[in-house]
């Protein structure tokens, strides 16, 4: 499974991330009829644990590749869910499988959920987790989305009791990719049906050397990026039931992208700049954005103590100059996160890469959204 989460290293470090230099691209809303949609299927087995520390490592990089992706000028919503198959500990009348979050815009809770999971040796049944996606997740419907499936493993694609040619058509007929990530041998991945899944879904088949671990360019804008982070988080002003415990996770996903290296922690830094880290569920800034008769629909015990004396009017000039604050702050950042990219795109071009693959996942995001009539904004 080590070599799985090197996947998602690589996925996305040839984009651009911050390239949203632009005001208008950088700061419009997500477009609830566009999306994307990606659904990552990790094996948990024993020999996993590199995969999900790499998974860990790269969220936000995946995160900030993602919203370099446009349709028709508009920003796309982005949803992701994750998945964990081939653990012991999961139920054996439900395949080894479990859906650890549907489809969803909250990033925090799919890092949260990322830092939760724990490997255990077990079958990995690659057809009935992709059959179980497919069928129970929320996937849209329409030319304005792209449907993105990543599974990663190392025991043969064709094992339990769901064939993965029925399970892979299934998924086609709902416009879903399948992408597979083999961790070893390219050549043994081939012997295990890997290629042959991707080649059924018309989709890309990858490998990954477990070997390999993630390399970060270190550059002279991130202690200056993440100094931004607290009074980002400043900006955030939580309501309703979840509003204190959300509230507390954007810390503490903040500690677990620290946990991991300082430029995970940049990369983090960076998405929460950007307009698909949205938390209108439980801030109040996000919402009124949203709805602007937002405020006179929430009951006063609902507000947080600084707000709950104040009238309609005074809580909507709050939330306008906390709104100003923070779009400031996230124009700063996007500001300094293009310079950073600028930099490591230099760095790495005086390295020889051994191994293209994050290049080649990259592209193949690129070229499956130019077939929906996504564009890359980074090659504008």
């Amino acid at each position: 499974m080590k070599k799985i989460i090197l996947l998602l290293s690589f996925l996305f470090v040839s984009l651009d991330v911050s390239s949203n230099e632009n005001k208008k691209i950088q700061y419009s809303k997500p477009d609830e009829n566009t999306k994307i949609q990606v659904a990552l299927l990790l094996d948990t087995s024993n020999s996993m644990d590199g995969l999900i520390e790499q998974a860990k490592s790269r969220l936000w990089n995946i995160v900030n590749t993602l919203t370099t992706l446009k349709y028709k000028s508009k920003t796309p919503t982005i949803e992701i869910s994750l998945y964990e198959y081939g653990n012991d500990g999961l139920s054996s009348e439900k395949n080894y499988i479990r859906q650890v979050t549907p489809l969803t815009t909250d990033l925090d809770l799919i890092s949260e959920k990322l830092f939760s999971l724990r490997t255990n040796g077990g079958a990995e049944y690659c057809g009935a987790v992709i059959q179980d996606a497919t069928k129970n997740l929320k996937w849209a419907i329409g030319n304005s989305t792209m449907k993105l499936v990543y599974i990663a493993g190392n025991e043969g694609f064709n094992q339990g009791p769901i064939n993965y040619k029925e399970a892979i058509n299934d998924a086609l007929k709902n416009d879903i990719y399948i992408n597979t990530i083999y961790c070893g041998n390219q050549n043994e991945g081939i012997n295990l049906l890997w290629k042959d899944g991707a080649d059924v879904a018309k989709g890309k088949y990858f490998n990954i050397d477990s070997n390999q671990t993630v390399q970060y360019v270190a550059t002279p804008y991130d202690d200056s990026i993440n100094q931004y982070n607290i009074k980002i988080n400043a900006t955030y002003i939580g309501y309703g039931s979840q509003g204190y415990m959300k509230k507390n996770n954007q810390e503490v996903q903040d500690k677990n992208a620290e946990s991991i290296s300082s430029a995970n922690f940049t990369e983090r830094t960076v998405s929460k700049a950007s307009a698909v880290y949205t938390n209108s569920e439980w801030d109040l800034v996000d919402k009124y954005k949203d709805d602007k008769t937002a405020i006179s629909k929430i009951k006063k015990e609902e507000l947080p103590k600084e707000l709950a004396n104040k009238s309609t009017k005074e809580i909507e000039e709050f939330i306008t100059e906390k709104t100003k604050e923070r779009e400031k702050l996230q124009k700063e950042i996007a500001e300094l996160a293009k310079k950073r990219q600028e930099f490591i795109d230099k760095e790495r071009d005086k390295t020889a890469v051994k191994d293209d693959l994050g290049v080649a996942i990259s592209n193949s995001i690129i070229e499956l959204g130019k077939i929906k009539g996504f564009t890359n904004e980074t090659k504008k």
